[in-house]
């Protein structure tokens, strides 16, 4: 079976449930939006939420999307960077305790961590700390990372060291492994369309993306961005949140429905999301069927804390995810 590795921020999420969204005004954060800051603001936020529940996590937006894959059964890896610390060691060991290979470089930076800031109606808000994470550098990336593995799967919020990702993209391309990039934040996206759209018609493969995302791309509607670049893909994934998704390959459009759930947290949806499409794809299933599996994981995690799920709960998906493959 298909082997995927994955490449992002090494972040150590600390999810906090917040009483009122004035906070974020506070804070100087947009709603909905990833915003990075230094350590010293990264530390306000926690120390000004003290009282207020929290949960702490292994993340990044690729990690939480391996972390899914390996779940449903794929061999996985994950390349990143993280600190001589406690974090790090959470980080690593969170890995391998979910059988997923770690291929982690450490510096002498802190490891980096995301302050997940989620509102009432279930949006959440990043204040990212990179830390350790952006140390990963090109001369880390080396040809050895790609061998034996079939897909490579790539954040988005790794533009922030262009060189770095532009090299990995391209040692993947020239291994042959299908590539899946995964847009970042809306605000980060036009900040670097340039960039994004560059690297889209060079390598990638398999594109997902949220309505915010595209638009900040591509300065046009969803369906219409996804049609332009059918030049460069062989697929685009949109990801439409309550109104489901959609998936055009071929110039033909496939419209995904969601999964009946209770929202309370919206972390991680798009990256589980990517997981259950991805492993739809690596299980040879119609385009349709792999968005549904998208939805279904997409549907269970936003009725729960976080980006990770207990074992049971994947027991349920994975025994979903097998009725839909007979």
């Amino acid at each position: 079976m298909a082997k995927v590795l994955g490449m992002g921020n090494a972040l150590v999420d600390i999810i906090t449930m917040i009483d009122s969204d004035s906070i974020l005004d506070g804070f100087g954060l947009v709603k909905g939006s990833m915003t990075l800051v230094d350590r010293d603001t990264s530390s306000f936020i926690f120390a000004e939420t003290a009282g207020m529940p929290k949960i702490k996590a292994s993340g990044g937006s690729a990690a939480n999307t391996i972390h899914g894959l390996a779940h449903l059964g794929i061999e996985t890896g994950f390349v990143g960077s993280v600190g001589n610390d406690d974090m790090g060691k959470f980080f690593k060991k969170d890995m391998q305790i979910n059988k997923i290979k770690p291929i982690l470089f450490r510096t002498m930076s802190e490891t980096g961590r995301a302050m997940a800031l989620i509102s009432s109606d279930s949006e959440r808000t990043f204040a990212t700390y990179l830390g350790a994470a952006i140390d990963l550098s090109a001369d880390d990336i080396t040809r050895d990372i790609f061998e034996g593995y079939d897909y490579f799967y790539v954040e988005g919020y790794l533009v922030q060291n262009k060189e770095m990702l532009e090299k990995a993209l391209r040692l993947a391309s020239e291994a042959h492994l299908k590539i899946c990039l995964d847009l970042a934040s809306f605000n980060v996206v036009a900040k670097n369309q340039e960039f994004f759209n560059s690297m889209i018609h060079q390598y990638v493969d398999i594109l997902f993306a949220n309505e915010e995302e595209i638009m900040a791309l591509t300065d046009n509607t969803p369906e219409s961005a996804a049609m332009g670049f059918q030049q460069d893909t062989e697929i685009v994934v949109i990801k439409l949140g309550a109104e489901g998704s959609f998936c055009m390959s071929g110039g033909e459009l496939k419209r995904i429905g969601v999964r009946p759930s209770r929202p309370l947290d919206t972390t991680g949806a798009g990256d589980l999301y990517a997981s259950g499409f991805i492993y739809g794809l690596i299980k040879g299933h119609p385009l349709e069927i792999c968005g549904k599996m998208g939805a279904i994981l997409a549907g269970r995690i936003i009725e729960l804390e976080g980006a990770k799920m207990h074992e049971s709960h994947w027991e349920n998906l994975r025994r979903e995810i097998r009725s839909m493959e007979t």
